[in-house]
């Protein structure tokens, strides 16, 4: 046995153990649960596929041999509605292990040869629940983001302060599934309000939002009275409560958005509440600034200025999330800008349109962290769904940029960067001139890069091969006189793949 095996901390992870031998199942449970697991058991291998497809388990445990069905079989079976499961073979003997070409068509993580001791088993299992853990991360991150893209459009719609603080509220819910939130909008900090205001009545000096029991008049007080009144700017936890300061441009704390979790306050809530924090301060300023509308015309422009900076922040933040989720996409967006810049240039373009058009290159693909990891970053062929799914990136990321006004003119370019110019492309099926140009110049400049560069599920197709592509889709796929403006610009690739080094790292520093 392993030195400490005496552990009993329970732990969210479960497994169930299969074999046709009653005593393997009792030994296998009995271990596991001393060191915190939830396992149960199960001696009938086609009844096991019931309990996986009716149960919430993280591991299987499953033996090769067995009657009626062996392991191979099962697995098999489950594969077809659960992708998810992680699943140990256990074999009597090497020599009856599964072939390794079985163990990869059906995503089994391991197999283990049985014996007494169970330390190797363990250690398969210890490895299957840090992917467990990092998988829930990825998805806890995904989810996060995913929300906090549907809700800045609402908390970024101009409306009563009081209809604000709640849409904050309800966001914060929506990131961190919490029930216990607390927000508060110290107006009073960030400007003096003058009657007439156009937003309903005028604001007290601080608006409150609760939801759960735990934030009552005297928790509120003591944080509110910390952060407002003795100027904390930095967030504070302890063990399950976390308070963030919603701060202004100048730092001053004009709100504050508090959770309180059961299970303790996770790393990743932490960071997407601080950029959710950094977002709400930006509607804060945005609405407080446009009650003053009438009296302060200047001051509502910077506003406007800071809100765009603000904005170009977090989808920047985004954009660079968009391609660290893969490795073989990373630098992507940087280079199609760079492509598509370089090919208005080559177009005679004024600087105005290819400032434009740098912009919606850089967010084309900002409607992505809607699609989940699981269809992302899959290896094998998309099913009908998931392509139809990743195909909604598009409208998805002109919705995003369309909350501002500011990009109103950049939204169309990155709707349209799929379209074909043949009608065949999607979202809307436009052809030709009803393209906007902008997006028939990214849709070169993106095929090219997918093309030249390596993916999940193919290697890159080279630099002759890609151009023969793009030659061979004038007039089709693509616009004949951007492909040709584009390929002159190729003429320098050698010298254009240093810049679009250095070019990528200056962007991520």
């Amino acid at each position: 046995m392993r030195q400490g095996k005496r552990m009993t901390k329970r732990n969210t992870f479960s497994i169930l153990t299969v074999d046709d031998d009653p005593i393997m199942t009792s030994t296998l449970q009995a271990y596991f649960q001393r060191s915190g697991y939830l396992v149960d058991t199960e001696n009938d291998p086609s009844k096991a596929v019931e309990r996986v497809r009716n149960g919430r388990y993280d591991i299987l445990l499953l033996d090769f041999l067995m009657i009626p069905i062996c392991g191979d079989q099962v697995v098999e079976q489950i594969r077809r509605f659960n992708k998810e499961i992680y699943i140990i073979l256990l074999t009597g003997h090497k020599s009856m292990a599964p072939p390794i070409k079985t163990i990869r068509e059906l995503e089994i993580q391991g197999y283990f040869e049985k014996s007494d001791r169970f330390d190797q088993l363990e250690l398969l299992v210890e490895s299957c629940v840090k992917s467990i853990r990092q998988m829930r991360t990825i998805q806890e991150y995904q989810h996060g983001l995913s929300a906090i893209l549907d809700i800045l459009p609402r908390i970024y719609h101009l409306q009563a302060a009081e209809k604000l603080a709640e849409s904050i509220m309800e966001g914060v819910r929506e990131i961190t599934r919490s029930e216990d939130v607390f927000v508060g909008i110290n107006s009073c900090n960030c400007v003096t309000f003058p009657a007439g205001n156009g937003l309903g009545t005028e604001l007290p000096e601080c608006i409150m939002k609760r939801n759960g029991h735990y934030f009552s008049d005297e928790v509120v007080a003591r944080y509110v009275h910390m952060f407002r009144d003795e100027g904390r700017k930095e967030p504070m936890e302890e063990e399950e409560l976390l308070m963030i300061p919603i701060r202004s441009g100048q730092l001053e704390c004009i709100g504050l958005i508090g959770i309180r979790c059961l299970h303790g306050i996770r790393f990743e809530q932490k960071q997407l509440l601080e950029i959710f924090a950094r977002q709400s301060a930006q509607a804060v300023q945005n609405t407080i600034l446009h009650a003053m509308v009438n009296k302060h015309k200047e001051e509502l422009g910077k506003a406007y200025d800071d809100l765009r900076d603000g904005y170009i922040e977090v989808v920047s933040t985004m954009r660079l999330m968009v391609d660290a989720r893969d490795i073989y996409t990373r630098g992507h967006s940087d280079r199609v800008s760079y492509y598509a810049v370089r090919t208005a240039q080559q177009l005679g373009r004024s600087s105005d349109y290819c400032e434009r058009l740098k912009v919606a290159s850089l967010f084309h693909d900002i409607g992505k962290l809607g699609v989940p990891d699981s269809i992302l970053l899959k290896e094998t062929k998309l099913s009908e769904d998931e392509y139809e799914r990743v195909k909604k990136h598009a409208a998805k990321g002109a919705e995003i940029l369309s909350a501002i006004r500011r990009f109103g003119d950049i939204a169309p370019i990155v709707r349209g960067h799929h379209e074909r110019y043949d009608g065949g492309g999607y979202p809307d099926g436009l052809r030709q001139n009803d393209i906007p140009e902008e997006a028939r110049i990214i849709a070169v400049a993106d095929s090219f890069d997918a093309m030249t560069s390596d993916r999940q599920y193919r290697k890159s197709l080279g630099f002759d091969k890609a151009v023969r592509e793009l030659t061979d889709g004038r007039n089709t796929q693509f616009d004949p006189d951007i492909v040709d403006a584009f390929l002159i610009v190729l003429n320098d690739y050698e010298k254009i793949k240093e810049e679009l080094t250095w070019t990528y790292e200056e962007a991520v520093l």
